[in-house]
């Protein structure tokens, strides 16, 4: 008879290591309380900036977060500063994580294994030095992984060509059963456009290069079976699993109502959304927020700010705290036009619990940025959305959510000379979701969809589930 199921898990002793950016930490911190609910036991090495950071830490018995020194550096500069900060934070990351190894063995309580999240391809590098097993943690689609493998192996030329011809250029990659044109591929791929982000493609090159070392590499995807089926199965050398979505218990499989927030806020959430949102009809808000990294130009948060005011919907909008400085190194712009009127017809708030208001029944749609973590939450609150991208793999996941999954629309596909989307494109795609028109219906119809399948995945037996135990099961053997 082979050993119970939960006395295998007891043994484990996994070591997740993240990347210090708040859409890098959710998920991680959402991994290990599922391990951790299967019986494992995490920890989690952390920058002490963004230990310091967090408003409130999470306490789950079974997780360590430990803070370390990554040197003081500043990764807001982009470019060299990017480049400086990272090597600063590889190098004592792996010393610390390696030390860590160490004084683990030799206390009795060895790692059985270390998950990393991408852009910290160092951490596959230290595991094999102590013939440890690993796995990366990816929190992106699996589609942007595929495009990703084949752009490093063999396509780096067609790709170029094709969207260097034309805009609407018809891109097919092995095993995807979707074409993509020049706007739906990661943003940084295009190599002849200048972009402030360029410098990210060397950091996805040594990510793709440390999965050709390994024979079968396993990568552990925040995405579920239903969703992405063909992208899962793209790249025959990729062991993709799919154990997503990676969100709190409350707002998806009901399991651990406790576990209704990530606990690595890296910004301190506004008060009374939820009570204004309690005073709004059914499906009447339209919440909009673009992440926790990029900063809209002045211009074109105006732009947005007329639309909601034109197309007459209350609205919930997160606007961050302004920084002194932003990627590119420009001074931070003055206070947006409009605030005083927007602040009579909706609510602006600095940061808040996001799927609380996802999940909230005021909530009509979601004006988002489309990082793929919001992509997410959005899906599994069943709220459609108006895809605006900005950069890197929000290209392809607002692809995605038009095309493929049909819950939304996107805006990106109307910017003038000036690199903006105007107010009034803006308000059509808010007026198409909203609308009682066919094509908001199904946009509906289709987010309920999906997110039932979301849940299916996720409960008790449902593919996500099991494809993570099964997981399990093969680290401790």
């Amino acid at each position: 008879m082979g050993t119970p199921i939960k006395s295998i898990m007891a043994l484990q002793r996994f070591l997740i290591v993240t990347f210090p950016a708040q859409g890098h930490i959710n998920p991680a911190l959402q991994l290990a309380k599922k391990l951790i609910a299967m019986g494992a036991q995490v920890t989690l090495p952390i920058t002490l900036y963004v230990y310091n950071r967090i408003a409130n830490k999470t306490t789950i018995p079974g997780l360590s977060l430990l803070p370390f020194s990554d040197g003081g550096y500043n990764t807001a500069g982009g470019g060299a500063n990017y480049k400086l900060y990272v090597s600063e934070l590889r190098r004592r990351g792996s010393e610390f994580v390696s030390n860590l190894i160490l004084s683990s063995a030799k206390e009795g309580q060895p790692f059985t294994c270390l998950v990393y999240t991408l852009l910290l391809p160092c951490a596959a590098d230290v595991a094999r030095s102590f013939n440890l097993p690993f796995a990366l943690l990816w929190i992106e689609p699996a589609a942007v992984l595929d495009i990703l493998y084949y752009y490093f192996h063999d396509y780096r030329d067609y790709i170029n060509q094709k969207t260097q011809k034309s805009s609407s250029c018809s891109i097919s990659l092995p095993g995807l059963p979707f074409s993509l044109s020049s706007c739906d591929i990661p943003s940084f791929l295009l190599v002849w456009k200048t972009s402030v982000f360029s410098f990210v493609l060397e950091s996805f090159q040594e990510q793709i290069q440390q999965l050709d070392l390994e024979t079968n590499p396993t990568v552990l995807v925040n995405t579920f079976e239903a969703l992405e089926p063909e992208a899962l199965r793209a790249v025959d050398k990729l062991n993709m699993i799919p154990i997503g979505p990676l969100i709190p218990s409350a707002f998806l499989d009901g399991k651990d109502h406790t576990d209704s927030c990530f606990g690595g806020d890296l910004f301190q959430v506004s008060n009374d959304y939820v009570e204004w949102l309690d005073s709004r009809p059914e499906k009447s808000v339209v919440y909009v927020a673009f992440g926790s990294y990029f900063e809209l130009s002045k211009r074109q948060t105006e732009e947005i700010a007329r639309a909601l005011l034109d197309c007459g919907c209350q609205f919930l909008w997160v606007i961050r705290e302004k920084k002194d400085s932003q990627v590119d190194g420009t001074k931070s712009e003055e206070e947006m036009s409009f605030r005083e009127e927007l602040g009579k017809k909706g609510k602006m708030v600095t940061w808040c619990s996001q799927m609380e208001v996802l999940s909230h029944p005021s909530l009509g749609c979601f004006l988002s940025h489309s990082g793929w973590n919001s992509t997410m939450e959005s899906l599994v609150s069943g709220v459609p959305i108006v895809a605006f991208p900005q950069w890197t793999d929000q290209k392809t996941n607002a692809k995605l959510i038009e095309d493929v999954w049909k819950i939304g629309v996107r805006v990106d596909d109307h910017v003038n000379e000036d690199g903006v989307v105007e107010a009034e494109k803006i308000k059509r795609c808010l007026e198409v979701v909203m609308g009682c028109g066919k094509k908001g219906e199904e946009l509906r119809k289709n987010a309920k969809k999906w997110k039932a399948l979301a849940r299916d995945a996720s409960k008790k037996g449902g593919s996500s589930e099991k494809n993570l135990r099964v997981f399990l099961d093969a680290v401790a053997q």
